[in-house]
């Protein structure tokens, strides 16, 4: 009978065009979806601007060599998929929960009584025989090396966490030594990661406070000029005030997923392209994206919003779309096709009209008449709090 069954499935295989399995040309009891275990990496287009690559980056991300839920060779394998070329490791300078777990486990192989004073070593409590020595920037030297395979660019970093509600968090980027970074204070944290050269994100500003207003510590680390960057974006989170906070402190803007589950649950189950800050560079290797930052060559991508210096995606938006009359009329009313060549989709609105939408990738016919201006706001860029960009076409 089961034979029987196999062979009416098969026939119906070959008949049917839209068939996902075929046997095992050794065993005919095997099943196998076609091509169910091929990796396949988001495509994702961005505009070059003045001679610059686009490199899509997440410079926030967990592992489980703090409290997240994938491996590191399984984050590196994940940002590639997701259409990123270059990712920092920012595992939690203070917060390793499975570390904890870990060593828990281990006590129970350990003989003596020497098993119940395991400690984790930091900058002001030396080793002992029985500590537990932790490498900060193992976790650096494990994802290099896999990112090997996926030529993705790795920047070292830490992310400086401390009391909720009473200060923010910190990420130190392109860290030369992680394991320096610690101090029981957290501005001498920051500190100690300025002194190596690292440039320092002030993370997820609004998470917290949500009015946005600076807390007292925060202040104190502005007023000292010691950070580089800021979120604008934090997974699902947007604080557009954080884009005058830029302004103001001249710092460059980020978007990231701080993903600590696969991203998949995030984004890809929305259909939405991942979280990521667009670093212009002349290459994708550390010492040009680091410049790149430096000079504030960065855009903020989140669910479909571009935000950012106003100039910045002035450039990217008009490199990315195009306009092409096809027809006028005896009133010199005209057909035109607008062309989007990037993978960002535009919301374009004219005054007194309903928004369109320009997908990425695709073109639009707009009508256009000779008492009507051609002049669009992109609602879903963001150059300030309130601000959008505005566009002309000059048709």
């Amino acid at each position: 009978m089961k034979r029987i069954l196999l062979s009416v499935f098969s026939l119906l295989m070959g008949l049917t065009v839209s068939a996902q399995y075929y046997q095992d040309a050794v065993n005919k009891d095997m099943l196998h979806i076609r091509e169910a275990r091929t990796l396949q990496r988001v495509q994702i287009d961005l505009p070059v601007i003045d001679g610059y690559t686009p490199y899509k980056a997440d410079l926030h991300t967990h592992t489980i060599f703090s409290d997240g839920h994938l491996s590191m060779e399984a984050r590196i394998r994940e940002a590639w998929a997701d259409g990123m070329d270059v990712m920092a490791v920012t595992e939690h300078l203070e917060y390793r929960p499975h570390e904890k777990n870990l060593v828990k486990y281990l006590k129970g192989y350990t003989k003596g009584a020497e098993a119940k004073n395991y400690n984790f070593v930091s900058k002001d409590r030396p080793a002992s025989g029985a500590d537990i020595n932790v490498d900060l920037n193992y976790p650096v030297e494990v994802a290099r090396k896999e990112a090997q395979k996926y030529d993705v660019t790795i920047i070292s970093g830490i992310e400086i966490t401390r009391r909720e509600g009473e200060y923010s968090h910190f990420n130190a980027l392109f860290t030369t030594d992680n394991n320096a970074v610690y101090a029981p204070e957290t501005i001498e944290s920051i500190r100690n990661a300025k002194k190596q050269g690292a440039l320092v994100m002030h993370n997820h500003p609004g998470w917290t406070h949500k009015d946005m207003k600076i807390t007292k510590f925060e202040k104190e680390v502005y007023k000292e000029g010691l950070l580089d960057g800021i979120e604008i974006m934090n997974g699902e989170e947007f604080y557009p005030q954080a884009i005058e906070r830029a302004k103001k402190y001249n710092l460059f803007v980020s978007s990231n997923t701080d993903t600590h589950y696969p991203t998949s649950e995030r984004y890809e189950k929305h259909g939405s392209l991942r979280n990521m800050t667009i670093i212009y560079a002349k290459d994708k290797s550390e010492k040009s994206l680091r410049g790149a930052v430096e000079a504030r060559r960065t855009l903020a991508y989140s669910f479909g919003t571009l935000a950012g210096d106003k100039e910045l995606i002035r450039k990217f938006f008009e490199a990315s779309v195009s306009a092409r009359k096809t027809f006028v009329d005896y009133k010199g009313r005209s057909e035109v096709i607008i062309t989007n060549t990037s993978s960002v989709d535009w919301m374009l609105c004219r005054e007194g009209e309903k928004m369109v939408e320009l997908k990425g990738n695709s073109s639009i016919i707009l009508r256009f008449s000779p008492s009507k201006p051609s002049i669009f706001t992109i609602l879903n860029t963001w150059c300030g709090e309130n601000e959008h960009l505005v566009y002309d076409f000059k048709l």
